[in-house]
């Protein structure tokens, strides 16, 4: 059962992603965090896992200021959740260390990491390659433009990504291979083809 707590979480997440917007996209970004915490509650999350879902982008988006707030607020557990779904945090200037680099220490991180960070993590994966999915649909290729990484790179990270939810056997493994199936099978159709 969700309680206020699960609403003060929606209330710091809409705070830390005040004026952000989806790449390449007009979508308000809380819809993002939204989107994964359902999707996390469909695969059985509890109420902390659910608040860390909400939060799983607070501090890799808005900042360091986030983990303390959050620890604070919904307690070690929420914070290890958030802090386990965060592969880069911004510096003074802004910046995090290089996509492919992030990716990498992010991917040996999953190897090992609690059921809890799994579970939001799967959720944040899914919930990002349906979008992709969604977007190939209406925009074709071009959806890869919005990225740091190449179309390339971004496949060889979902596919690695599906690849170690399913050996790790976290509920929604299945639906993340599914969706990674679509992206490589999908072909751009040309008008005159």
């Amino acid at each position: 059962m969700l309680t206020q707590r699960f609403a003060q979480g929606v209330e710091l997440a809409v705070r830390a992603h005040d004026g952000q917007v989806r790449k390449g996209t007009a979508i308000p970004y809380i819809a993002h965090p939204m989107a994964v915490a359902s999707i996390a509650l469909e695969y059985g999350a509890d109420e902390d896992q659910a608040i860390a879902a909400m939060l799983h982008d607070a501090v890799e988006d808005g900042g360091a200021k986030y983990e303390h707030e959050i620890r604070e607020r919904f307690g070690a557990r929420v914070a290890d959740i958030v802090m386990g779904c965060t592969d880069g945090v911004p510096d003074a200037y802004g910046q995090k260390p290089p996509w492919k680099q992030r990716k990498e220490k992010y991917l040996a991180h999953l190897e090992m990491a609690t059921s809890d960070v799994l579970l939001v993590s799967g959720s944040d994966k899914l919930h990002n390659a349906r979008a992709i999915l969604a977007d190939l649909h209406t925009v074709g290729e071009a959806v890869f433009d919005r990225f740091t990484a190449s179309k390339q790179e971004t496949l060889w990270y979902y596919t690695s990504l599906a690849a170690i939810f399913s050996r790790r056997c976290i509920p929604v493994a299945a639906a993340l291979a599914d969706a990674v199936a679509q992206l490589h099978a999908y072909r751009e159709v040309k008008a005159n083809d």
